[in-house]
């Protein structure tokens, strides 16, 4: 009798937490959120001819918005004061693409990933299927120089047998696959499904999974309006919304399993600081 008085209590203890908590999220909502993002990141945003910014992210955070019922003022600025800008008060979050990281989650929340980023191949069309990295052994491969694709496929050039060569822009790097100068590019996976979407002349090839994911950074103290944004992001996942819109910008149907259709149990990253696992039941429609 009192191990089963003991089970009701822990059971009643965890309703009262998770009813706890949607009380926070929905006394914390409001009805403006000021958000930003880097508006030269194609496909998540970039400009457009009137003078905005449209892409895949735009839409995340219009999304969220009108599941939230309240209007997002969006921001196109450098990627590299986003971050200290939220921190700063000066934006409610971050509707960037951002990956989620052990060093980042000790300073800022983030929601559980709605993308993997994982490290894609570009080639032209027709060429052999490579469903592994050793596939590439004895081939030419193009990189943005500078970029963290370079300097991985370089720490992998003497193991992989492969040959890097950089191109000043990403651009030129495609260019160079199209022109028969390298075989491959490897590149983000959502750039470089942006990339093949518009250019017939590609393909895509192997994809490299790195493991990380592309969240949304909130301030560590903003507990209520991450839980508020991950609860619409959970929505997005499982009615479809996200599926769309991946069509419609990465031209790609995603997998079972995928980040943007796979909702995580809890409130944050799993694993990661910041992370409740509290049970939770988002509330769609």
């Amino acid at each position: 009798m009192k191990r089963l008085s003991a089970v009701a209590g822990a059971v009643a203890l965890a309703t009262l937490m998770t009813a706890g908590a949607a009380m926070a999220a929905e006394h914390a909502k409001k009805t403006e959120y000021n958000v930003a993002l880097d508006g030269t990141f194609a496909p998540h945003a970039m400009p457009t001819l009137s003078g905005g910014v449209e892409g895949f992210n735009v839409d995340l955070a219009n999304e969220i918005g009108k599941r939230l019922g309240a209007k997002v003022n969006i921001t196109a600025a450098q990627w590299s004061g986003l971050l200290p800008a939220m921190q700063a008060g000066k934006y409610d979050f971050i509707v960037a693409p951002t990956t989620i990281t052990e060093e980042r989650a000790q300073t800022m929340l983030f929601t559980e990933g709605y993308l993997n980023t994982d490290f894609l191949f570009t080639v032209k069309k027709g060429s052999p299927e490579v469903t592994a990295l050793e596939g590439f052994k004895g081939k030419v491969i193009s990189v943005n120089k500078g970029s963290v694709y370079d300097s991985w496929a370089r720490e992998l050039e003497p193991t992989i047998g492969w040959s890097v060569q950089s191109y000043g822009t990403q651009t030129d790097a495609l260019q160079a696959v199209i022109s028969g100068r390298a075989f491959a590019n490897v590149a983000g996976n959502t750039s470089a499904a942006w990339a093949v979407k518009k250019n017939p002349a590609l393909a895509l090839s192997f994809n490299f999974s790195t493991g990380k994911k592309f969240g949304m950074p909130f301030r560590k103290d903003d507990v209520a309006t991450r839980n508020l944004v991950e609860a619409a992001i959970e929505c997005m996942k499982t009615d479809g919304t996200f599926v769309a819109m991946s069509e419609k910008w990465f031209g790609v149907v995603p997998k079972p399993g995928d980040a943007i259709v796979t909702v995580e149990k809890g409130f944050g990253e799993p694993g990661l600081d910041g992370y409740d696992d509290t049970p939770h039941e988002a509330k769609c429609g």
